[in-house]
């Protein structure tokens, strides 16, 4: 949503970039049928500035404290709990950047830089506590059936008593989709270990884009009427998967957990790209753009420019998502 330099002539016929689009959108499944499926298996490494870098070292080692456990769902815990604000305070009473409300702090709290005391507002403390009270409830209903993680994440939400009661994750809606949440997003904070699957939207969500070429940019613009059908860069992209059934966060540092993130050589038209001033840090993303192939994206630029065609190979590109369904339902509505 910011200045950012770009050398593609704004005034590319139109006809024209239709006609490159739409080779692009077609593309998208003739590139698809030779991509392998999934995140992959074996040991899980944190994505490239998922984790912001004052805290990745510590979710790294953290999470991998026990089997039930990795660094990527540790983080995406801790991401859906605070969205990474040591300073976050619910109306709850939940406290720090991994949310313990006092009493459980109190408990199950740990000192986990050793320097004497255990403060839930120290990331130092509080990360280390987040991956020990998940072990803890881990070992509680280790002889339950079913998934260790999910049987942790259940006791998380519902109680160790109602996992051992029911034998695996209970019957309850809320902890069902507690634990799908967690599961989902933490495949935001992994490093893929091998080719991620194409998204199924995204050659229609480049088409309502492209159909967008030309209109003004608008701060805060997300295509209302009042607006006069102006978008920012986030509101651009977030229409665009709207308009397929996908609904994304407002802000693009939001939408970069909205599935996992494909390398620059492995991008597919559809692909959300990233940019930012920090490139360990994706809380610190400040632009977003749609990829339609060839090294360029479609994006809402900035004040006085239009939506329009834009190289991604700059100095602040920070990665890409390949956004799925269930990777932007996972994502908190705030953060």
């Amino acid at each position: 949503m910011t200045v950012r330099k770009a050398w593609i002539v704004a005034s590319v016929a139109v006809g024209g970039a239709l006609s490159f689009v739409m080779l692009l959108v077609v593309g998208v499944y003739l590139v698809a049928g030779n991509v392998a499926g999934g995140v992959g298996s074996g040991s899980v490494a944190l994505a490239k500035g998922a984790v912001p870098a004052a805290y990745s070292a510590l979710v790294q080692k953290w999470g991998n404290l026990c089997p039930a456990i990795n660094p990527a769902l540790l983080a995406a815990q801790l991401y859906q709990e605070s969205g990474f604000n040591p300073n976050a305070k619910s109306p709850a009473k939940a406290e720090g950047i991994a949310q313990f409300i006092p009493g459980t702090w109190a408990t199950h709290g740990i000192d986990g830089d050793g320097d004497g005391d255990r403060d839930v507002w120290d990331p130092n403390d509080a990360i280390p506590s987040a991956a020990s009270y998940d072990c803890e409830l881990a070992s509680y209903v280790k002889d339950a059936p079913g998934d260790p993680t999910h049987n942790m994440l259940a006791a998380y939400n519902a109680g160790a008593y109602a996992v051992i009661k029911y034998g695996g994750v209970p019957p309850y809606a809320e902890t069902q989709n507690y634990v799908k949440t967690i599961t989902t997003l933490q495949a935001s904070f992994a490093a893929p270990v091998g080719r991620v699957d194409p998204s199924e939207q995204a050659a229609a969500a480049i088409t309502y884009a492209q159909g967008k070429l030309g209109t003004p940019y608008l701060w805060g613009g997300t295509g209302t009427a009042e607006q006069g059908g102006r978008f920012d860069c986030s509101g651009l992209t977030q229409a665009a998967y709207e308009s397929v059934g996908v609904t994304l966060p407002r802000v693009a540092n939001d939408q970069y957990n909205a599935g996992p993130h494909p390398s620059r050589d492995e991008l597919l038209p559809g692909d959300l790209v990233f940019f930012s001033d920090d490139l360990t840090n994706s809380r610190a993303i400040r632009h977003v753009g749609i990829y339609v192939g060839g090294g360029y994206m479609i994006d809402a630029p900035r004040t006085g420019a239009v939506i329009r065609f834009d190289p991604i190979d700059t100095p602040d590109y920070f990665g890409a998502t390949r956004v799925t369904e269930d990777g932007a339902k996972a994502l908190p509505t705030a953060v």
